[in-house]
């Protein structure tokens, strides 16, 4: 499971002009499930970003997860992480998961985000999908779970 992590002022994701998942400061998520993927990639990645240290203390150092300065998350289903784009020109996306196991993984990541604190928009899985965001900093971080395995 890939995660491009963005630390943002606010966000806002639309599905045919209407926004489905809206929020203030917080982070954006931007979620690629990969062939192989488990729920120990869902428990991993979430709690990664739950307590990522990533927002500003009184000094300016970043020494805050989202969860401390009360920001909210938004998540977006991007298989298009997991393109390989190292022969040609068009990316092939044999690493992402089949759309029932990566829907279902995507579902699960957001409960568990929720389920440790931070409030959870969304985008809808396999919708053209609009996102603005306002980045903060820019802060972007590209967190990958198979990193955490054995």
């Amino acid at each position: 499971m890939i995660a491009a992590v963005q630390r943002v002022s606010r966000a806002e994701v639309r599905v045919d002009g209407e926004a489905t998942g809206r929020i203030g400061a917080g982070l954006v998520v931007l979620l690629g499930v990969a062939v192989g993927d488990t729920d120990a990639d869902v428990e991993w990645l979430a709690s990664k970003c739950a307590n990522l240290r990533i927002f500003a203390d009184d000094k300016r150092l970043m020494n805050r997860s989202v969860l401390e300065v009360g920001g909210g998350a938004l998540v977006v289903s991007q298989f298009t992480l997991l393109g390989d784009t190292r022969r040609g020109r068009r990316p092939g996306f044999e690493r992402a998961a089949p759309p029932e196991t990566a829907e279902r993984l995507y579902e699960e990541f957001c409960a568990r985000l929720g389920q440790l604190g931070v409030p959870v928009e969304r985008g809808r899985f396999r919708a053209h999908m609009e996102v603005e965001l306002v980045n903060d900093g820019p802060v972007t971080l590209i967190l990958d779970s198979r990193e955490a395995r054995p």
